[in-house]
């Protein structure tokens, strides 16, 4: 598949998830929320916008500003991901715009599909399954190898690393597709090119270095396929 502004052709994409194939990122956001204000915290709600595509790192700084005890913080994620779990079976997770037409296309013309998530692999599991596009993938990474494989989580290249192998392609014929700074600053670490969607973070100077594209959704990136 020949794209506008590369120059060597596609054989394989590798995709994140959050915010990216699907509308999580807002559930999350959403969730946290609903959970804070069960729990009686006094969060601004705009707070959560730190949590978006943020590394490990950057969670765990936000959750020790605003958590006195690693029970609390517990307490909050685990109603947090409960909450998302139940919209996502009441049919509130959505396929992000010209996903599911992306997904089409690039099966018509024989590209490998993959993704590399970092949320959990039960999670990654459920949303393909309930929308309903499990069979457009020839595997799925999650946290679950992370922590098998004992690598680092994004920013670290590790895991699109990871994928390149499993793809069993040239690295120079494969395309990641990544929504957040984190996905992007990976996908450039371990040497492949990155197209940026961004959900609810505009690009930022270091994203528009890293990214090789970046296109409002994935309709505009189907216009640029040669």
């Amino acid at each position: 598949m020949k794209v506008e502004n590369i120059a060597e052709p596609i054989e394989g994409i590798i995709f994140d998830m959050d915010g990216l194939l699907v509308n999580s990122e807002k559930l999350y956001w959403d969730a946290n929320i609903v959970a804070a204000k069960e729990a009686n915290l006094n969060i601004p709600d705009d707070s959560y916008l730190k949590l978006v595509g943020s590394s490990v790192k950057e969670m765990e700084e936000f959750y020790h500003q605003h958590f006195k005890t690693e029970a609390d913080r517990d307490k909050f994620i685990k109603r947090t991901d409960e909450l998302v779990w139940e919209w996502t079976d009441q049919g509130k997770l959505k396929l992000q715009a010209g996903v599911r037409d992306a997904l089409v296309e690039f099966e018509e013309k024989n590209i490998k599909l993959a993704i590399a998530s970092s949320n959990y692999d039960e999670v990654v599991a459920h949303n393909l399954e309930v929308l309903k596009i499990k069979d457009y993938f020839d595997f799925y990474l999650s946290y679950k190898d992370v922590e098998a494989g004992k690598i680092k989580a994004k920013p670290a290249p590790d895991i699109y690393l990871l994928a390149a192998q499993k793809m069993q392609l040239p690295k120079d014929n494969l395309l990641v597709f990544e929504d957040s700074s984190t996905g992007v600053a990976s996908a450039s670490a371990a040497g492949l090119k990155c197209v940026m969607v961004p959900d609810l973070k505009q690009p930022t100077i270091l994203d528009k270095k890293n990214a090789t594209l970046i296109c409002k959704d994935f309709y505009s990136f189907l216009k640029k396929i040669k």
